[in-house]
């Protein structure tokens, strides 16, 4: 069996004690990253990072069902709450946006599998949730990441793919997090129904 797998945690006990766990997931054909992010209170803390390298599978076909199995391994090892993933950003090359979109799409069906809600986050939100700066570049969303989760050096991956699945799940923990906003009615007859005591 090829080992196209990079994880820096291996415990089967690494999510035990935590209240929510999100999987971060960074789409890709060639490497694709994954995080793992538990969460206590307003504490996010790594799990694990990793990669999925595609490469060695010859066809697009089998890369496709590379990712299905190894991402419903993942939502099985980590049993996670909720999924986040990178949305494909639109490029010239159309055929490698299809083939990244399949990608994505697999990853989100073996979530779907196990009944997980996902999140879709477009890579500049992400950026600014993490630096401040959607523009940010990797090394720097990597060097952030770094700091806030307090993650030491020798556990950081050479694949900058694992720390922008990481990102995508810090990034939904910090969008799920903000006070919901109360919504305006949204017609006179809901306004009147809200607010019977203003309307004589």
């Amino acid at each position: 069996m090829m080992n196209s797998t990079t994880s820096d945690t291996s415990s089967p006990n690494a999510t035990s004690g935590f209240e929510r766990i999100i999987i971060g997931i960074d789409p890709g054909t060639n490497v694709m990253g994954y995080g793992i992010l538990g969460v206590n209170g307003k504490k996010p803390v790594m799990i694990a990072m990793g990669v999925i390298r595609l490469s060695r599978y010859e066809t697009h076909y089998l890369r496709l069902r590379r990712i299905h199995e190894r991402v419903l391994g993942l939502v099985e090892q980590y049993l996670p709450d909720e999924m986040a993933i990178e949305a494909p950003f639109f490029g010239k090359n159309v055929q490698s946006m299809l083939k990244l979109g399949r990608a994505q799409g697999v990853a989100m069906a073996a979530a779907l599998e196990r009944d997980i809600p996902i999140t879709e986050y477009e890579p500049r939100k992400i950026k600014m949730a993490i630096t401040g700066n959607g523009a940010a570049s990797k090394e720097q969303v990597q060097e952030m990441l770094r700091r806030i989760l307090s993650i030491s050096r020798d556990r950081l991956l050479p694949e900058l793919d694992a720390t922008d699945a990481l990102a995508a799940a810090l990034c939904h923990f910090y969008e799920s997090s903000k006070p919901m906003a109360a919504s305006s009615p949204k017609s006179w007859k809901a306004f009147i129904t809200a607010n019977p005591s203003r309307v004589k």
